[in-house]
């Protein structure tokens, strides 16, 4: 039977480097490469020798498909296709192929340049890295081979995240990568068509949270921001360059605009004329609302959000700043952290999901003292806010996607084992299909029953609808008709049209089945008693005294006839063809529990 086998290199039961292996049909396809913000050490990246010990990764991979520009999903392709060594296709949308090289130099510089790390990919590697990535757009089919073929549908998330449908044959796979099932201030909502993949791999993060309505979350974040800045403090916003960081900019803008405040915001340099300059670029990913009203204003051109300065954060009096990266574990939102904290006037508000290891993880787990490089001890002072504005779907989007795929099978990736436990039992209660949640490196193997896709003919279809109404889309038909297998395709059609078109006549199959019983009388006098029992029991049959041993039961014969040797023992012969097998064993079952009736 064909199989689907599944391995996470990363993301198994773990928030943070994204790495899948899909084996199907033969095809071996890499899902995202990511790196894990919680650690520093070769735990970062995924481990690549799980593929092979020896020789270049491109033998054993058929592609590469990245989802999104996050760097827990791409942060490892350098290192993976110059430092390891790949030299296939890399497929992701035009989006992500722009602003990826953007975010893997932020984060090469802060690793090499700052904290003076040695065994790292360099700004030539990411160059030599984007040369080999092919740009997909939504909803175009894609063929990496004469047998694979990928296609891209839109996931919210973030600017140009998509999700990817791989294709073998009749076998199929879809990976969201992190999607939103509800729309947002610049992003529309993730959608797939009735795609019935033999599998979906879904990502978890939010597995069993529904969030509280998110016009109340945004009420409740900017009370929380005037606050804070009508007492003097100041605000720190840790955000990913692209993302929520816009999300929450155009509600700051709004807000700031609507209240006439003159408290400062403030944004972190250089990624943010990018950033901004890329959705211009790519205006057609963004939501009706934002294309609508961008030929009057762009709405990412703010008015109130200046760029950042580092000097700016020991500036006195209140301040609101966006700092990157968004789980404080590197970077310039960690350095102004590191200033702030020991006010309690000041906030930091988190607004997305921390990693296991990161600060961010660690002050909202609530920890105070914090132990920072050189054994430095800093002590938390200051209020410490999280509020979901995360882009990822949450349980009800989960459902939701499930519902509008109808996948044949589940598998959790990108979660916490505890909550994915609690979303998987959900997901076979609710759709009665197998869920599995692979930790890494370890393997699930699906098993599949691939469709054969018949064309039936007009004829018969007319056929069925005459004997009675069409049934439900949804519920299996049972159909009886002559399948002709030609040129590698498949049609159901009726006997009749089929004996036309192959110039062969029919042939009638009939069965045939014996009953023996004892009865004194003469040949003719026991097929009159049969015909005359018969007669009275099937009033609503057609029964015919054919000759003196022969009945017949609708298109039914029965023959009566004796042994020459053994006179009294009388044969029953009964006949009929494939298509009247119900009614076949109808009359042998009354012939059989009526022989004392027939022979008293």
């Amino acid at each position: 039977m064909p199989e689907i086998k599944v391995t996470p290199l990363g993301a198994g039961q773990d928030v943070g480097r994204s790495c899948i292996l899909v084996s199907i049909a033969g095809k071996n396809v890499m899902l995202d490469c990511g790196m894990h913000m919680g650690y520093n050490d070769d735990r970062r990246f995924p481990d690549f020798s799980y593929i092979t010990q020896n020789g270049r990764l491109t033998d054993f991979l058929d592609c590469v498909i990245i989802s999104h520009f996050h760097l827990d999903h791409c942060g490892a392709l350098p290192y993976f296709s110059e430092m390891v060594g790949y030299d296939g296709p890399i497929y992701m949308t035009h989006p992500t192929k722009a602003i990826c090289p953007i975010l893997l130099e932020d984060y090469r510089k802060i690793t090499v340049d700052k904290k003076g790390e040695t065994n790292f990919f360099t700004s030539q590697m990411i160059k030599d890295c984007m040369k080999k990535v092919v740009a997909v757009h939504l909803h175009q089919t894609v063929q990496v081979d004469d047998e694979l073929e990928i296609k891209a549908y839109y996931a919210g998330h973030v600017l140009g995240a998509a999700m990817f449908q791989i294709k073998v044959g009749c076998e199929s796979v879809v990976y969201t990568g992190d999607y939103n099932m509800t729309p947002d201030r610049h992003l529309g909502a993730a959608w797939i068509d009735k795609c019935r993949p033999d599998l979906l791999i879904s990502e978890s993060t939010y597995a069993t949270t529904i969030r509280d309505s998110k016009r109340c979350r945004e009420r409740d974040f900017l009370k929380k921001v005037h606050e804070t800045v009508e007492r003097g403090g100041k605000v720190l916003i840790p955000v990913f360059a692209l993302g929520r960081a816009q999300e929450l900019c155009i509600l700051l803008e709004t807000f700031w605009e609507r209240m006439n405040l003159k408290a400062p915001i403030y944004f972190s340099t250089g990624l943010t004329e990018k950033a901004n300059h890329y959705y211009k670029l790519f205006i057609t990913w963004t939501n009706q609302k934002i294309r609508k009203t961008f030929v009057q204003r762009n709405m990412f051109e703010f008015k109130h959000i200046k760029a950042f300065d580092q000097a700016f954060a020991d500036n006195p009096g209140p301040m609101v700043v966006f700092a990157t990266p968004g789980m404080l574990h590197a970077g310039q939102s960690l350095q102004i952290f590191k200033k702030w904290s020991g006010n309690e006037k000041n906030m930091v508000i988190m607004p997305g999901y921390c990693v296991q290891g990161t600060v961010g993880h660690k002050i909202l787990g609530g920890q105070r003292k914090l132990e920072m490089e050189g054994r430095q001890i800093l002590e938390v002072k200051l209020q410490v806010e999280y509020m979901s504005f995360s882009a990822h779907a949450d349980a009800k989007g989960i459902m939701q996607l499930i519902r509008q795929a109808e996948p044949r099978n589940v598998l959790l990736v990108h979660g916490e084992a505890k909550k994915m436990e609690f979303l998987k039992q959900k997901i076979e209660q609710e759709f009665r299909v197998s869920c599995h949640m692979p930790a890494n490196g370890e393997t699930v193997t699906v098993l599949t029953s691939p469709n054969i896709s018949v064309d039936v003919s007009l004829g018969l279809l007319k056929r069925e609808r005459a004997i009675g109404p069409l049934p439900d889309s949804k519920k299996p038909k049972l159909m009886h008709g002559t399948l002709i297998i030609k040129d590698n395709s498949f049609r159901l059609v009726s006997p009749e049209q089929a004996l036309k078109e192959l110039g062969l006549g029919e042939h009638q199959l009939r069965f045939t089945c014996r009953i023996h019983f004892q009865d004194p009388r003469k040949e003719h006098e026991t097929g009159l008693r049969v015909y005359n029992h018969l007669k009275s029991v099937l009033k609503d049959y057609s029964v015919q005294h054919l000759s003196d041993t022969s009945i017949m039961v609708e298109s039914i014969v029965i023959q009566v006839t004796a042994k020459s040797e053994d006179p009294i023992t009388k044969l029953l012969l009964v006949s009929w063809t494939y298509q009247e097998e119900e009614m076949g064993s109808y009359v042998i079952s009354l012939l059989k529990k009526s022989l004392t009736q027939i022979t008293a």
